[in-house]
């Protein structure tokens, strides 16, 4: 399906996350000419995205009209000092979706009219290869139709989810934000252990990764649980079954993971605050 917008889109930060974003829009087909990008430093391989585009791109780009949407993907640090320049290109119909981490609706409202619909989202790092599962929540003046423009916006990254509560996106970010790093450090760490067990480091490494890679793929096809995917590959009093009495006894895996989760939960907490 072609992404088409009620008018043009504004990109405001073309980092590795807005990069990613851009690049989703355009294999959706998206009207390079609708596409607006305000960073003052673009990435060498985004600036040979939008000149092969001919997409406009500058610290103050001249907008052919009020954007439909404006996409916040900078870094938190500079979204306070960036909001009040937003003000004056915020049209009737505009909304503005931010995919900062850490701030909240009331936040970015603060410094824009009073009334315009923002839409706060958490996508993660698979947003790179078109896999993010992207949460997102919107405040009260957010209609149907800007809710669906910001889903198909979202969409060109990988998967979407709404929610009503926004202090949920505490604990999302714990899990699915910061969740590839886990995954990540899991490989990492199946490796060592291999290593540790006489395994050609090299060797441990490409087995480690070629492993975490087909059981996410096995997960993500398959319409069993995770729960259920585990008990199916574990053979009574095999392999498995042994190595299992170890990651889930006590302070096992789950508990260890349930710590993190609530560390990291906590910490995107305060930086909200």
């Amino acid at each position: 399906m072609t992404l088409r917008l009620a008018g043009p889109l504004l990109l405001v930060g073309a980092g590795k996350m807005g990069g990613a974003l851009l690049e989703g829009w355009l294999r959706q087909g998206i009207d390079p000419g609708t596409i607006f990008i305000r960073d003052p430093a673009l990435p060498p391989e985004v600036q040979t995205l939008a000149a092969r585009h001919q997409i406009a791109a500058s610290d103050a780009p001249d907008l052919s009209a009020p954007p439909s949407v404006i996409v916040i993907a900078v870094k938190p640090g500079l979204v306070g000092a960036l909001m009040p320049d937003l003000e004056p290109l915020i049209g009737e119909g505009s909304v503005v979706l931010s995919i900062a981490a850490g701030r909240t609706l009331a936040t970015l409202s603060h410094s824009l009219p009073s009334g315009t619909a923002v839409v706060r989202a958490m996508p993660n790092v698979a947003a790179s290869v078109g896999r993010s599962m992207t949460v997102a929540c919107a405040n009260a003046a957010v209609t149907r139709d800007q809710a669906l423009e910001c889903t198909m916006l979202l969409e060109a990254i990988g998967e979407v989810v709404w929610i009503d509560d926004e202090s949920l996106l505490d604990a999302i970010t714990a899990v699915s934000g910061s969740g590839p790093a886990y995954v990540f450090l899991l490989a990492e760490c199946l490796a060592e252990a291999g290593r540790a067990a006489g395994i050609d480091a090299e060797l441990a490494g490409k087995v480690a990764r070629a492993t975490v890679e087909g059981a996410g793929e096995l997960l993500r096809q398959s319409d069993l649980s995770p729960r259920e995917l585990r008990e199916k590959v574990t053979s009574p009093q095999g392999t498995t079954e042994a190595a299992l009495q170890i990651l889930m006894g006590e302070d096992g895996v789950q508990d260890l993971l349930t710590r993190a989760i609530a560390a990291a939960a906590k910490r995107s907490s305060e930086l909200s605050s």
